[in-house]
C-alpha cells in the first residue's frame, strides 16, 4: 500500500502547480523510503543482521524526514540540513548496536526516540499554521501524526517494561506488539499521503478562490467580490436603518500619467493608489478596485460626520504621499464621492449610482476633493 500511494502520487504531482510539486515530490520520495524500509525488514532471513537492521532503520529515519521536509516546503519554511542529523545519528546507534554492541532493546529506544524527534518537527510545522490554515486535512494529518507518536512512545515503554534480551526479535510473532506496529506504522504513509493530497487540494482551491476574487493588480478585492460583499452589507444595512456609506474614488488626470510616461508606469501608480488606500482603511472598511482608475471603499456603522472625516483621511492619505517611480516622482491626488445608504434604495447598485454622482460633482468643482451625498 506504501508503495502504491507513493506511486500514484508520483504520477499525480505532475498536475500540482509548480510551487507545490517541490514539497509533493519531497512527500513521494518519503512515502517511498519508509516503504523500502518495511522491504527490508521483510528480507531479514537473507542478509545479515547488522546490514538489515541498519539499513531498514535508517531508510524509515530517512523517510520520515522526508516527510519534515516536505511540510516545511509546503508551508514555505528555508531548507536546513540540518534536519539531516537524527537521522545519522539514529542509523549510527542502530549500526553500532547490531554489529558491535548487539543490543535489540537499546536499538529500540534509539529508534523510537528518532522517529519521535522527527516526528514532533513534522506535528510542529502543521501545528505553527493553524493561524493561517484552516483547512481540516491539515488538523487531520495533525491528527496522524500526533495518533503514531502516542503509540511510539507507549511501544518504547511495552518494550522497556518487558527487558527484552539481546536477541530479542521484533519481527516475528511472540507480542502483540509486533504484530501492531506494522499496522500502526503504515497508517502515516498510507493515510497520511491521502491527508496531505488533500492539503494540496485544498491549498490550490482557496488560490482559485483568492484569484477570482482579487483584482489582479492591485490584490485588493475585485468588482466580483465588491459586488457580492456589498450586496450582503446592503441588506444588513436595511434591516437596521442605514449606517452604510461607499466612497467611490477616482484618480485625477490618470490618463495623463498613461499618456505620458507609458502604461508600465500607470500600472505601478494604480497599486501605489492602491496600497495607500489599503493602508489607511481601517477595521470594517472593506477597500476594492472597481475597474480603471477607479477605486471602492465600503464603509460601515458611520454617520454623515464620520463618513465625510473618512473621506477626507482617504483623500489626504493619497495626497501626503507622492508617487515615485525610480527618478520619476508624481504628485497624485484623488476626488472622492460618498453615499449613505437610504430607506429607499432598493438595493447596492442604488448606492453606487448615487456614489459616481458625488464623484461628478468632486471632478467638477475642482477635483482633489470630497463629496457626500444622501
Amino acid at each position: 500500500m506504501m508503495l502504491a500511494n507513493g506511486g500514484v502520487f508520483g504520477l499525480m504531482h505532475r498536475d500540482l502547480p509548480v510551487v507545490l510539486r517541490p514539497a509533493a515530490v519531497s512527500w513521494q520520495v518519503g512515502t517511498l523510503l519508509v516503504a523500502a524500509g518495511c522491504l527490508i525488514f521483510v528480507l531479514q532471513r537473507y542478509l545479515p543482521l547488522a546490514l538489515m537492521v541498519t539499513l531498514a532503520n535508517g531508510l524509515v529515519m530517512l523517510g520520515l524526514t522526508a516527510y519534515w521536509h516536505s511540510l516545511r516546503q509546503f508551508y514555505g519554511y528555508p531548507s536546513s540540513v540540518l534536519l539531516l542529523l537524527p537521522m545519522f545519528a539514529g542509523t549510527l546507534g542502530v549500526f553500532w548496536f547490531a554489529a558491535f554492541q548487539p543490543d535489540t532493546g537499546v536499538r529500540i529506544m534509539i529508534a523510537s526516540a528518532v522517529w519521535l524527534s522527527l516526528m514532533w518537527g513534522s506535528a510542529t510545522v502543521l501545528k505553527a499554521q493553524a493561524h493561517r490554515d484552516s483547512a481540516l486535512s491539515r488538523r487531520v494529518l495533525l491528527a496522524i501524526f500526533a495518533g503514531v507518536m502516542l503509540f511510539t512512545a507507549i511501544r518504547a515503554g511495552y518494550y522497556l517494561l518487558l527487558g527484552v534480551t539481546p536477541d530479542f526479535s521484533v519481527l516475528d510473532y511472540s507480542s502483540w506488539m509486533n504484530l501492531a506496529t506494522p499496522v500502526v506504522g503504515a497508517v502515516l504513509p498510507v493515510v497520511g499521503t491521502t491527508a496531505f493530497v488533500l492539503m494540496c487540494s485544498e491549498r490550490i482551491r482557496r488560490q482559485w478562490e483568492r484569484a477570482a476574487g482579487t483584482d489582479y493588480l492591485t490584490g485588493l478585492a475585485n468588482r466580483r467580490t465588491l459586488t457580492e460583499i456589498g450586496a450582503l452589507r446592503f441588506a444588513t444595512a436595511r434591516g437596521r436603518d442605514g449606517g452604510l456609506v461607499l466612497a467611490l474614488i477616482d484618480i485625477d488626470h490618470f490618463k495623463g500619467i498613461n499618456d505620458k510616461h507609458g502604461h508600465a508606469v500607470g500600472d505601478i501608480a494604480l497599486r501605489h493608489v492602491a496600497a495607500r488606500i489599503e493602508s489607511s482603511a481601517r477595521g470594517g472598511e472593506m477597500p476594492a478596485r472597481l475597474g480603471g482608475e477607479e477605486f471602492v471603499v465600503l464603509l460601515d456603522h458611520v454617520d454623515h460626520g464620520q463618513a465625510r472625516a473618512a473621506g477626507e483621511r482617504l483623500r489626504l492619505a493619497v495626497q501626503n504621499h507622492p508617487f515615485t517611480a525610480g527618478e520619476l516622482q508624481l504628485p497624485i491626488t484623488v476626488s472622492i464621492g460618498m453615499a449613505i445608504c437610504r430607506a429607499d434604495d432598493d438595493n447596492f447598485d442604488c448606492l453606487m449610482q448615487r456614489a459616481d454622482q458625488a464623484l461628478y460633482m468632486a471632478k467638477a468643482a475642482g477635483r482633489n476633493r470630497v463629496e457626500l451625498v444622501f
